[in-house]
């Protein structure tokens, strides 16, 4: 069995001066105001359009992230109803196969510590799923019927794509201190990724957090 942390990976290359160029331009339509577009007008367009809360303009981009977290958090993302998902299948992946190491791999709980007594009794519960599950395959059951008894911490893959105002949506309800530990645990990794590379769409956003 294989223990690893959660964490996010962005997989949109991201031109950050062409996002608000595409951003600025579908936006002016609205205002019919694109005589006033120059090289450097892009920031100071968006900054109002987030201020003033015209965030339909920011549907005209989407980015995608993936989400290797456990199967519980994973039930909570693809709740965001106005994205697109592929997710890793326990109907078809057979982790008794080589490219699966012959083993489960597990999220490790982030309110846990490895010393704490909670922490060395879910390694139990997990390493006692994963013989269960084993000995159902070797039983003749096929990888379908055999998850029944593959637990909520299962390593997951979530591929997620949203558009820039869905994102600020999951990031207002995923980030807070009243969110799941383990979905805030990857919403604030996916934060930090995309206020890094997108900064003029994200940062008024960090403030609701600290705040929360």
């Amino acid at each position: 069995m294989k223990i690893i942390p959660a964490h996010v990976e962005l997989l949109t290359p991201i031109d950050t001066d062409a996002v608000m160029r595409h951003i600025e331009q579908c936006g002016r339509v609205c205002y019919k105001s694109e005589g006033k577009t120059s090289e450097t007008s892009a920031a100071t367009f968006i900054a109002g359009i987030v201020k003033r809360g015209h965030e339909a303009v920011l549907e005209h981009y989407s980015l995608t992230l993936k989400f290797i977290c456990d199967r519980g958090v994973s039930h909570e993302i693809v709740r965001h109803r106005i994205a697109s998902y592929c997710q890793e299948s326990t109907r078809y992946c057979n982790y008794a196969k080589d490219q699966f190491g012959h083993e489960i791999t597990v999220i490790a709980p982030c309110f846990w510590t490895p010393e704490s007594a909670c922490y060395q009794e879910w390694v139990l519960a997990m390493e006692q799923a994963e013989a269960r599950y084993f000995n159902l395959l070797e039983e003749g059951a096929t990888p379908q019927e055999a998850r029944a008894v593959l637990p909520n911490s299962l390593k997951t893959e979530v591929v997620m794509t949203a558009d820039l105002r869905e994102w600020r949506h999951f990031f207002r309800l995923r980030c807070t201190r009243f969110a799941h530990p383990q979905i805030r645990e990857v919403a604030l990794q996916a934060f930090t990724l995309l206020v890094t590379k997108l900064p003029i769409f994200f940062q008024d956003l960090a403030r609701e957090f600290e705040e929360a």
